[in-house]
């Protein structure tokens, strides 16, 4: 069955608009996620939404349709709207076609099978959304477990992180947890733990033997690891500056030292 929603001043838009706020995904357990492509990678990866808003000019494309029907079939509820109620609910001045509530999953660090990863990240403090998003779209291109989130980093289902990852919310792993919680779970099974920073006994990143399984520890945006976290480490490394700068975005420097790792525990093949 497909509801008709064409004014924001309806209940089931009030609810969906809530969960642009962190008390509205947490009073109702769901997030909100964009686009056709995002949403249709999160249907293949057996995410089905709980809500489906959809503009009716994209109606009869042949995503949309599946979308519908798997939403349906789940007892979902699939909403037809208009592009300017899409525009209101994402924030977006040329929204997608579609846009959909789901819902967020357990992030206990108890989820995570470290066994299933060469590669994962752990981020501390973490406050910027967009580079949480970054990061877990990063970790899909390199095909790094996921992100574990540490202390009071940001919340991973907001629309801005969910947006920024494209679609790698629903690919990678995400895990909250206290930093004496993480700590006490990496130490009780295989895991090199590798922080990066400015300072310490630090080696460049490329003299690094990584082993996995690895887990690169990033610090704040603005303050790196806290002095306990780096003590805590088994290895420190840093990125070289050349220039003028003393530093790189988080979401940068945690790409390349994915990619570092990677290309040591996966080396490319010649001949």
């Amino acid at each position: 069955m497909i509801t008709d929603i064409t004014s924001p001043a309806n209940a089931v838009f009030k609810a969906l608009k809530s969960l642009n706020e962190k008390k509205g995904r947490r009073e109702t357990g769901l997030f909100l996620a964009e686009g056709l492509r995002v949403c249709t990678e999160a249907l293949a990866m057996g995410h089905v939404p709980k809500y489906l808003i959809f503009a009716s000019d994209a109606e009869a494309h042949p995503l949309t349709q599946a979308l519908i029907a798997a939403t349906v079939q789940a007892r979902g509820l699939a909403i037809r709207s208009t592009r300017e109620l899409l525009h209101r609910l994402t924030g977006k001045d040329n929204p997608g076609a579609v846009a959909a509530a789901y819902t967020i999953p357990d992030t206990g660090l108890d989820r995570i099978d470290r066994s299933t990863a060469k590669l994962w990240v752990v981020a501390e403090n973490l406050k910027d959304p967009g580079n949480l998003g970054t990061m877990l779209r990063t970790c899909d291109a390199t095909g790094a477990g996921g992100v574990i989130l540490l202390d009071q980093s940001c919340d991973p289902f907001s629309l801005e992180a969910v947006r920024a990852s494209m679609g790698g919310i629903f690919t990678r792993q995400v895990a909250q947890a206290s930093g004496a919680d993480f700590l006490h779970w990496l130490r009780a099974g295989a895991g090199q733990l590798v922080g990066a920073a400015l300072d310490g006994h630090t080696v460049d990143y490329r003299a690094h033997s990584f082993a996995a399984p690895v887990f690169l520890f990033m610090g704040n945006e603005q303050s790196g690891l806290p002095p306990a976290y780096v003590a805590a480490c088994d290895a420190l490394v840093r990125l070289p500056m050349r220039g003028t700068a003393d530093s790189l975005n988080v979401a940068v420097a945690t790409a390349v030292l994915l990619y570092a790792a990677l290309a040591q525990l996966e080396p490319l093949a010649l001949g």
